[in-house]
């Protein structure tokens, strides 16, 4: 697929010399360090936990209130 990018005049100078020096393409520059990135950033990411929400105490769920739905819980809360 094709795109574009804008880059800073510095950045795109430094790539385009950096693949041009290890004899890389620019394309081929650019896609191995979005990999890298995109690699760093899964491992990075926590664990997700899942969870229940019980309601406890006395007289239950407001009427209407869903906790399984966050932006109609964020409604209710907030007075919407």
């Amino acid at each position: 697929m094709r795109t574009t990018l804008i880059l800073p005049d510095a950045l795109y100078r430094e790539v385009k010399s950096t693949a041009a020096a290890s004899g890389e393409t620019m394309t081929s520059f650019v896609e191995e360090a979005l990999r890298d990135a995109l690699r760093r950033h899964a491992s990075d990411a926590p664990a997700r936990v899942d969870f229940v929400v019980v309601p406890t105490g006395s007289g239950g769920l407001q009427p209407g209130v869903e906790l399984d739905d966050g932006a109609a819980l964020l409604d209710v809360m907030e007075g919407r």
